[in-house]
């Protein structure tokens, strides 16, 4: 065998060496930048938790580290009024997320399957409303909530009303993973003798596992952090504030020396369980978000 022909049959497996480099030095980059990210995005949620758990004194201090463990902020968190503030939070999301699941997923099964004279017009102009921001409503929303008795300490209904009463707005990435399903599935059905609503509930909600789990969390996690609203509502009358209004309000120069160890371990009670319930179905998001950023 010539030298040129073994020089010929060495490049493509030097070409394949080099791309296999090139990919793993890209990958490690990648990885590192990843890592690094991850690291600063999460040492102020590090310095939060280590300081819920100093119980030499309660102010600020200049360490991260304490010099005493315990778990006495915790204790004395529940002797406050932040059990109220968490029911209040709760309360709030688990209704609005029920409710907002069910008119988000009826208006997006609607808008995606049905076609009627004035559903594109319909279409566009909620795309349009939702570009105003909700802060131009505050005033007059605040003022309705008023007179009906769903401010202050009855803030909780007044809230939820205000979460759910523009939800159908909310319909584009349903639509459009309801657009991914093919409608042969409703015309056998419909065929077979199901109403409208059992297509929706048998055959089309099975299917969209995905989304209605994406649902669900981005209507909890509304409320759930919700505070320049619910601050406004609320109006001062702890009975009325949710968690991130109450916590917020041990920040202030009064009372930060007494309670930020306690601002610390709410925080920390507060951000665990919504942390590991969007951890354990995120693969489920992840697929709700794909699958409904299509063109329909």
């Amino acid at each position: 065998m010539s030298t040129n022909t073994l020089q010929n049959d060495s490049r493509p497996a030097r070409r394949h060496m080099g791309l296999r480099v090139s990919r793993a030095l890209s990958n490690t980059a990648i990885y590192t930048l990843l890592i690094i990210i991850s690291i600063i995005w999460l040492i102020p949620f590090v310095c939060i938790l280590l300081q819920s758990f100093r119980v030499e004194n309660t102010h600020q201090v200049g360490y991260v580290i304490p010099q005493k463990w315990g778990l006495d902020n915790y204790v004395r968190l529940f002797q406050t009024d932040f059990p109220r503030w968490y029911l209040n939070t709760f309360i709030s999301a688990l209704i609005t997320a029920v409710l907002q699941t069910i008119i988000v997923l009826c208006m997006s099964y609607t808008l995606s399957r049905f076609r009627f004279k004035m559903r594109k017009p319909l279409m566009r102009l909620m795309l349009i409303l939702g570009m105003f921001p909700g802060m131009l409503t505050m005033i007059i929303l605040y003022r309705v909530l008023k007179d009906l008795g769903m401010t202050q300490e009855n803030s909780v209904p007044g809230l939820i009303l205000v979460y759910v009463a523009s939800s159908g707005m909310g319909y584009y990435v349903s639509k459009g993973f309801f657009d991914t399903i093919p409608k042969s599935l409703d015309e056998a059905a419909r065929v077979d003798g199901a109403t409208r609503f059992q297509v929706l509930k048998k055959i089309i909600l099975p299917l969209s596992k995905p989304i209605v789990i994406y649902t669900i969390l981005t209507a909890f996690m509304g409320p759930w952090g919700d505070f320049v609203f619910a601050r406004y509502i609320a109006f001062g009358t702890s009975k009325g504030m949710n968690v991130a209004v109450g916590l917020y309000n041990w920040l202030n120069k009064d009372q930060i020396s007494k309670f930020y160890t306690m601002f610390c371990a709410g925080g920390v009670l507060v951000a665990v369980p919504v942390t590991i319930l969007f951890m354990c179905l995120q693969k489920y998001y992840v697929e709700g978000v794909t699958g409904g950023a299509v063109k329909g």
